[in-house]
């Protein structure tokens, strides 16, 4: 049975077709052993302490646990945040693939603490693209180096997912600064006490602004000014979360904060959007990772956990579960690594490579965190009522796992996006081609891969309402397939991944079918629709 680094390995340098680079096979398993070995030494071991202590906010300041902070003296001192950055700002420039296998590996050990990075290596692919020079200079080496963290500052209260209802306003102070004006809610690491400053992506209007998403400018500003005082922002609050526990969610307010123009005004949301497409494919090895930590802790207790005079990974129904986990987590890492790569194709230019990593973005970050949230579930049906206490670790991977569905648009929304935007761009084009070379891979996939061929066509000449109404088992289905799909070439590729490729084919596969046939009771679904009286 094949290892978490076995199969990113394997993917990495046989499965996907990573660009030409100075790395060789020998040198990718030595890094991945490098992350392994800092995340099971450094981060894992204090991840349930963590989870009980959690962050703390007092008398206007936000603390993590302890271990936190030693753990991420070490991450800046082991230079890992530099990983795949330009090397004119400190970076290592490495492809971004290589940063996907350490966010699997570090989440696997503590999302809580990976939350962190995690944001900070968006901040830093979007100064990249859209800061001026100037800002590049100050503040790229700073978040490179991981001594600064970034934030993503969109959501306010009365506006949720609808970035049109931003309220927050910049005002012009002249000398190209502004003074932000406004409360944000739900900002990870937004206050903490693990780096020097922070470095805070805003939404906010220009008084000049048009109503709606095309009057939102995006602002760079700090929790410290340059000379090391305080910048007229501050926590208001930590949110009291269902999981995440020592990862600060924060209510922050912008009092007339000093802040920079990133972009051009009124064109705040394409420069954001770089920094939410990374995201969303960080989340959704976030869900793979929930998989991979769900059946390491699986595992184990059912191998030495004996009733009956066996111990339970013995018993069928037991066997079935730890296979369904361990066959989804496996397509969910090979989906994401394929997606990576094609981020990291397109980075080159090459088009085909950008198309392919816009329509997996949505999948890898819905299907992948749906997965992730039932494989936790099924890690702790194994521990049977062991599971539902807090002592083995079970339970907090389902608890942590909850919000991956939710972050970075919710999955219904990436299911909108798939059916509303990267499917009609193309006419399916590109989801065609990967399912033609599924066909050519195994010819036990063609059920399968004609049920998504029809109900592609049928969702590209649906209604809008029809196509929303189908979104989402749509979105399953893909993943669902496209998973698969892989799996199959990795059994032809290599022979170790045979038996999970046949028990994910037989038993797991069919639900694409299943969802396929649930997107014509659209007009079903929208005649349960209550009337719109706004």
């Amino acid at each position: 049975m094949t290892t978490q680094i076995d199969d990113i390995h394997f993917a990495l340098t046989k499965l996907h077709a990573m660009p030409d680079s100075d790395l060789g096979a020998e040198d990718i398993a030595a890094l991945l052993e490098e992350m392994r070995k800092f995340a099971a030494e450094v981060v894992e071991p204090g991840r349930l302490v963590a989870d009980r202590i959690g962050a703390r906010f007092e008398n206007g300041t936000v603390t993590c646990p302890p271990g936190f902070r030693t753990a991420y003296a070490a991450w800046i001192e082991g230079g890992w945040q530099s990983l795949c950055a330009a090397e004119e700002h400190g970076g290592q420039a490495l492809p971004f693939a290589l940063w996907a296998a350490l966010k699997e590996i570090m989440t696997t050990a503590d999302m809580a603490f990976t939350l962190c990075p995690t944001l900070t290596a968006g901040a830093i692919e979007l100064l990249e693209k859209y800061a001026t020079p100037d800002q590049a200079e100050k503040w790229l080496p700073e978040l490179v180096s991981g001594r600064w963290n970034g934030t993503m500052c969109l959501t306010e209260s009365q506006a949720g997912s609808d970035l049109a209802g931003v309220r927050t306003k910049a005002e012009p102070l002249g000398d190209g600064c502004y003074a932000l004006t406004g409360q944000k809610i739900f900002i990870t690491y937004g206050a903490h006490d693990l780096c020097a400053n922070s470095l805070h992506l805003v939404l906010a209007r220009l008084p000049d602004a048009p109503a709606g998403s095309r009057g939102i400018s995006l602002f760079a500003t700090t929790t410290l000014r340059p000379d090391g005082t305080p910048n007229a922002l501050r926590c208001g609050g930590i949110e009291h979360k269902l999981g995440i526990h020592a990862s600060p969610t924060c209510i922050m307010l912008f009092e007339g904060a000093e802040a920079e123009l990133i972009g051009e005004p009124h064109r705040g949301l394409p420069a954001m959007f770089a920094m939410m497409n990374n995201a969303r494919l960080q989340v959704g090895i976030e869900g793979v990772a929930a998989g991979a930590r769900a059946l390491h802790l699986a595992e184990t207790y059912a191998e030495g956990r004996e009733q009956g005079g066996r111990a339970i990974a013995q018993y069928p129904d037991v066997a079935r579960m730890l296979a369904e986990i361990r066959a989804v987590t496996l397509a969910g890492r090979f989906l994401a690594l394929d997606a990576a790569v094609a981020a990291d194709r397109a980075k080159l230019g090459d088009a085909t490579a950008e198309a392919r990593l816009a329509l997996l973005t949505p999948i890898v970050k819905a299907w992948c965190t749906d997965r992730g949230v039932h494989s936790a579930s099924l890690g702790v049906q194994v521990h049977g009522g062991m599971g539902f206490v807090e002592d083995t670790g079970a339970a907090q991977v389902l608890r942590d796992s909850r919000i991956a569905p939710i972050y970075e648009g919710t999955n219904g929304i990436q299911a909108l996006d798939l059916v509303t935007r990267k499917l009609p761009r193309d006419q399916a084009a590109v989801l065609r081609g990967m399912l033609a070379e599924a066909r050519a891979t195994d010819a036990r996939l063609v059920p399968a891969l004609d049920a998504l061929e029809s109900a592609t066509s049928w969702i590209l000449a649906a209604s809008p309402e029809e196509a929303a109404a189908s979104a989402t088992p749509y979105l399953e289905a893909c993943g669902w397939v496209l998973g698969g799909a892989l799996l199959a070439r990795a059994a032809k590729l290599d022979g170790r991944y045979g038996p999970i490729s046949d028990f994910y084919r037989a038993r797991l596969l069919p639900r694409a079918q299943a969802h396929c046939a649930e997107i014509l009771g659209a007009a079903e679904l929208l005649a349960l629709l209550p009337a719109n009286t706004g």
